[in-house]
């Protein structure tokens, strides 16, 4: 998908009264989800029982 789909997709999908804040966050949040996505792709994620580990001393139960 081209940016320009991305963001014609993204205003179709956004109520009519936002503001070009609420535009510009969902842009920044769109391009950071697809950094991630190309960083994965390109250098590998992390196993998901190593995500448990890693949290597992920030999660208070």
């Amino acid at each position: 998908m081209t940016a320009k789909q991305e963001v014609r997709s993204l205003l179709q999908k956004l109520p009519n009264n936002c503001t070009l804040e609420d535009i510009q966050y969902h842009l920044y949040v769109i391009e950071k989800i697809n950094r991630g996505l190309a960083r994965i792709k390109k250098e590998g994620g992390i196993p998901h029982k190593e995500v448990k580990k890693r949290l597992a001393k920030w999660i208070v139960k």
